[in-house]
């Protein structure tokens, strides 16, 4: 049964304060008195009450919240001022701001008039199936991506306003380079100067290097299609060196990539931008403590809310 949201007695309170009045003999105020409501209510529901007769009382629908809605508009439109403002819309795609001044109507007249209709939000192609997968080995398969971060000397206006800005002026960019394993999320980070094609390839000599000393042998590595990436006879030489297979994502289709995507944004809001850092120097120092609380302590909702390191096996230091 639904209620009115601000409705002081459901449907057994409000039987009991009738009978108390039909049965009981108490007077109307008496009994609101008793069931805490007002002397009206008390008044509605036992008028409601008499009102039906024999089978009508049962099972409680007298006492239900009847509808607010009212019984004649007579300021609403025609059905056909209705449907020109609908022909507007399905022929503009404009909405109820702009179809005010074509058609001479409120803005509020026509956004009810299209919700009524069932217009008033464009049709939408439907998503599509989203697709969860998950290498069943650890390193396996790494994510690689880059994020760029802005470098500064003074707090920027993230924090404290767009004044900020001047003095920061031409300080420059610096480039985060993430390598996520798909099985266990666990993540390697490097702060570098640039994102090109020989940085790119150190980068995944050393991560290749982090990872095997963990005790997983990657087979593939995913990215996306940039240049650097796709292109690079260095990214290319150090994965032939170590027999990996490149995995690289269709265009527009980032959602591929979306365990290294997601982790770039955790890595943004719980680290880059979590704080005011004094400057981008501070910033990083404090880039390996945070690492280490995301692969080690930080519990990951996606493997059941147990950090990365406890999907890899035979870690230096732990027993197997």
């Amino acid at each position: 049964m639904r209620l009115h949201r601000n409705a002081a007695l459901g449907l057994a309170g409000r039987r009991r304060l009738v009978l108390l009045v039909t049965e009981s003999g108490l007077s109307q105020r008496e009994a609101a008195r008793r069931m805490s409501v007002s002397p009206a209510t008390a008044n509605r529901w036992v008028r409601r009450w008499r009102d039906q007769q024999g089978e009508g009382r049962w099972p409680l629908g007298c006492l239900e919240d009847r509808s607010s809605r009212p019984h004649h508009s007579p300021r609403q439109l025609s059905a056909d001022e209705q449907e020109r403002i609908c022909r507007a819309r399905r022929l503009t795609n404009l909405g109820p701001g702009r179809l005010a001044g074509i058609l001479g109507r409120a803005r509020s007249t026509i956004w009810k008039v299209l919700r009524r209709a069932g217009c008033s939000r464009l049709p939408r192609e439907p998503r599509p199936l989203i697709r969860r997968y998950e290498w069943e080995r650890p390193g396996a398969l790494l994510h690689i991506d880059t994020a760029r971060l802005a470098r500064f000397s003074h707090p920027g206006h993230r924090t404290r306003g767009r004044g900020e800005r001047q003095r920061n002026r031409g300080a420059g960019v610096v480039f985060i380079h993430v390598a996520v394993d798909d099985h266990s999320r666990y993540a390697y980070i490097e702060q570098l100067a640039d994102e090109r094609a020989l940085t790119c390839a150190g980068f995944l000599e050393r991560a290749l290097a982090h990872f095997t000393e963990l005790g997983m042998t990657p087979e593939a590595v995913m990215t996306d299609g940039a240049v650097t990436y796709r292109l690079s006879r260095a990214f290319a030489a150090v994965m032939g060196a170590h027999g990996l297979r490149h995995i690289i994502t269709p265009p527009y289709t980032p959602r591929w990539n979306g365990k290294a995507e997601r982790f770039i944004q955790t890595l943004k809001r719980e680290w880059a931008y979590a704080h005011e850092w004094p400057s981008s120097a501070a910033r990083a120092r404090a880039l390996s403590s945070w690492l280490r609380t995301y692969n080690r302590r930080r519990p990951h909702s996606s493997i059941g809310d147990r950090p990365p390191i406890s999907r890899v096996h035979n870690v230096r230091g732990q027993d197997n």
